[in-house]
C-alpha cells in the first residue's frame, strides 16, 4: 500500500471526463500509440493525448468513447505532437493498458470525485 496522502492531495489532481472525438495511429512515437482528441465540455474544451493502448484499442473503435483524464498537467511534448492531458488506463496482467471511463452518459467535462 502507498502513503497516505490528505484530501487536499486529491483535489489538487483535476480529472474529468471527455468523449473521444478523433482518434489516429502516431507512427512517430517511440513505443506504439494512438493520438487521442477529446472534447471535455465548455470549462475545459478539446485536448489531444498520446496514448499506448495500441494492443486492445484500434484507432475507429475509439470515437465517442468516454474517457477519464488528468487535465491540469501541464502540455508535455511527445515527438512531433504535444500532449494536452493524460487519458486514463489500469493494467491488465500482461501490464497492457485497459481505458478508465464512465459507463452511462454523463455531461462531458464532469469532475471525477
Amino acid at each position: 500500500m502507498s502513503d497516505h496522502i490528505a484530501y487536499d492531495d486529491f483535489l489538487k489532481v483535476d480529472i474529468r471526463v471527455g468523449k473521444v472525438i478523433d482518434a489516429q495511429p502516431f507512427p512517430e512515437a517511440r513505443k506504439p500509440a494512438i493520438i487521442l482528441e477529446v472534447d471535455f465540455g465548455p470549462e475545459v474544451g478539446t485536448r489531444k493525448s498520446s496514448a499506448q493502448i495500441t494492443k486492445y484499442y484500434e484507432p475507429e473503435q475509439l470515437i465517442g468513447r468516454l474517457v477519464l483524464a488528468v487535465v491540469n498537467f501541464p502540455p508535455k511534448q511527445i515527438g512531433p505532437m504535444m500532449s494536452q492531458c493524460l487519458v486514463l488506463g489500469v493494467p491488465d496482467e500482461e501490464g497492457e493498458v485497459v481505458l478508465i471511463g464512465a459507463d452511462r452518459e454523463v455531461p462531458l467535462g464532469g469532475r471525477l470525485f
